[in-house]
């Protein structure tokens, strides 16, 4: 599920700790794993989308113009090319939205290598037999479905193709989005700003991070003992490798065997 949008400045809600018990059964529930996902799912941070797979959630299509414009839409449906304000010294990788209008959401046609991109109003980005673009339907159609081809010279870029096997493009100046363009070139270069927690490999390498970051106090009030070094490795590494909940029980039967031994 999307969640609401959070700008820069934005003050986030504190949220309050729950209580944990040390019994075996809630141990087995409690647990990490899902301290984890959440953790990862509130990583509201913007990332540059590197393949077409990437691009999924919420994303800011930033067209090469002067000064940097990106694809926007209004209440009523008309698109327009909108100024970015957030963005460090004038490098594309580095936008941010400062506007909800400059946001949509991406999602992929299943069976299929086509995006459609939804704006706030809930409705689709659109192109027209004659390049114009509008965002008032509700439904997906082939004029709502693009393609992101990967730029052959610049890594991190794409070109937006149309169902009509044309291109989005921008003027130089920002003022005007066109989707005519008859193949790629400059001014049909985009970057796909995305959150980053829906970008697969980064989700995936902060989950695998957050996994091995336990402490040896936290696994040792897990257990409810002390642990040589050789257990705090075997439970970090079921962490990972996801059967912790496992590890943890096999742990402490070994624990009361050794003390009645």
């Amino acid at each position: 599920m999307v969640k609401p949008l959070a700008f820069k400045g934005d003050k986030k809600a504190k949220k309050r700790k729950a209580l944990s018990s040390q019994a075996d059964e809630q141990l087995l529930t409690e647990n990490k794993p899902k301290d984890v996902a959440s953790a990862v799912q509130e990583d509201d941070s913007w990332v540059t989308a590197d393949s077409p797979s990437d691009i999924n959630g919420p994303i800011v299509i930033v067209l090469h113009s002067t000064p940097l414009t990106c694809i926007a839409c209004d209440a009523g449906g008309k698109v327009f090319a909108s100024e970015l304000e957030n963005i460090i010294e004038g490098d594309p990788a580095t936008a941010e939205p400062h506007d909800v209008r400059q946001v949509w959401i991406a999602s992929r046609i299943a069976g299929t290598d086509n995006i459609g991109f939804k704006g706030h109003h809930q409705r689709y980005l659109s192109c027209d037999s004659i390049g114009k673009f509008s965002a008032r339907t509700e439904a997906m159609s082939p004029e709502e479905s693009f393609v992101c081809i990967p730029s052959p010279d610049t890594p991190g870029t794409f070109s937006i193709q149309t169902a009509r096997e044309r291109f989005i493009s921008v003027t130089e100046d920002g003022t005007e989005i066109h989707g005519d363009a008859d193949c790629i070139s400059f001014n049909t270069t985009v970057h796909v700003r995305m959150q980053a927690r829906f970008k697969p490999k980064l989700k995936a390498s902060k989950e695998l991070k957050a996994k091995e970051k336990v402490s040896r106090k936290e696994l040792e009030e897990t257990v409810g003992r002390r642990l040589d070094d050789d257990e705090v490795r075997e439970l970090k590494k079921a962490r990972v490798q996801g059967d912790y909940h496992e590890a943890v029980l096999d742990v402490r039967v070994k624990g009361k065997h050794d003390k009645y031994s």
